[in-house]
């Protein structure tokens, strides 16, 4: 078995509506090893939450997925999980177990009706143990682990006594009480200020080093990904159209849309200077012709190559891979005259 704890290939989401057939994930393909974490980059609507509820089985039925997501748990056995039944209970006795999710809005993720505390015991209970003393007794040191103070008395209290901070840091007690081997964080610290997205960050650096698991980390924010990713996929319009470390990437960036992301992003020191605009907007993916997604929007648009078949992902140097004709010629070229 390799150290890939999740491989996903050639993923296809399709959604079938009146108007025609949308298609939100176009074959996109990734793997994440131990103790790593892979940073999903992309403008709201490119597909980055339906590929993680894709990992999760959580997609509804209607919803028609298509490819392989091979999840290998601690003891070595490699599954295809899109061959389990929607709902069934294999999918489910993996979900929230070995594979954990992180949802955007911590306020939301947690019934007002009942006690912090009961629902991370519910969880324990349904994964780990029947036992509601000992449920209790996992729940408050899980509590205690992600820096609640005196879980004891927090235990009892319901999701509107917690501060913003504080219920995301009790999601992630429940989202990792069971040891997870991949965790899917999806925009985890959008509602935080940025003093509290800083700890939130270091916390699941923190722990992944402790549980040795690894990490999706979903997000549109570039500064996130510096800080807590090893390795970046920027999506566009459904597709992968780069991949690299996170050096690399900020350094080298090849794909005109990964350009476009970093030159939006204000640096410090960097005076009055006005910041990059990417024109248009991402275009619905229903109905799609045969060509470069990112077409309509790129300033370095060719008609004879841009407008014929898609980009597919080229490694272009090691462990960096980028869809786009123009990024893959110039690069040759540096390559050749380097030589």
């Amino acid at each position: 078995m390799d150290n890939n704890v999740i491989k996903v290939e050639d993923l296809n989401i399709k959604i079938k509506l009146d108007e025609g057939i949308l298609t939100p994930i176009r074959g996109i393909s990734f793997a994440i090893r131990e103790n790593e974490t892979l940073g999903l980059v992309g403008e709201s609507g490119c597909g980055k939450s339906l590929a993680s509820k894709a990992i999760m089985g959580i997609n509804e039925k209607k919803i028609a997925t298509s490819g392989k997501i091979t999840f290998n748990n601690a003891s070595g056995k490699s599954m295809n999980l899109l061959d389990m039944k929607f709902g069934g209970s294999e999918i489910r006795s993996i979900r929230g177990k070995n594979i954990s999710m992180i949802f955007q809005e911590p306020m939301s993720s947690f019934s007002p009706l009942f006690t912090i505390g009961h629902q991370i015991s519910e969880f324990v209970r349904l994964h780990l143990t029947k036992d509601k003393a000992k449920a209790k007794q996992i729940s408050i040191e899980a509590m205690r682990k992600v820096g609640i103070a005196n879980p004891e008395k927090r235990y009892n209290q319901y999701p509107h006594e917690f501060s913003g901070g504080m219920l995301q840091r009790a999601l992630i007690a429940m989202s990792l009480v069971c040891n997870p081997r991949l965790l899917i964080a999806d925009e985890p610290t959008t509602a935080l200020d940025v003093t509290i997205q800083a700890q939130i960050l270091e916390l699941l650096k923190e722990l992944q080093k402790e549980y040795n698991m690894a990490i999706l980390y979903i997000t549109h924010d570039l500064g996130t990904v510096a800080k807590i990713c090893d390795r970046v996929a920027v999506m566009y319009l459904g597709r992968i159209v780069e991949i690299a470390s996170v050096v690399d990437l900020f350094k080298n960036p090849l794909h005109p849309y990964t350009k476009g992301l970093l030159g939006s992003v204000h640096k410090i020191g960097g005076g009055h200077s006005r910041l990059f605009s990417i024109e248009g907007t991402v275009p619905l993916a229903m109905n799609l012709v045969d060509r470069c997604g990112f077409y309509d929007r790129c300033t370095y648009r060719n008609d004879k190559e841009c407008c014929g078949t898609e980009p597919r992902l080229i490694e272009v140097e090691d462990g960096h891979f980028v869809a786009c004709y123009e990024a893959i010629k110039t690069k040759v070229k540096l390559n050749e005259n380097e030589k």
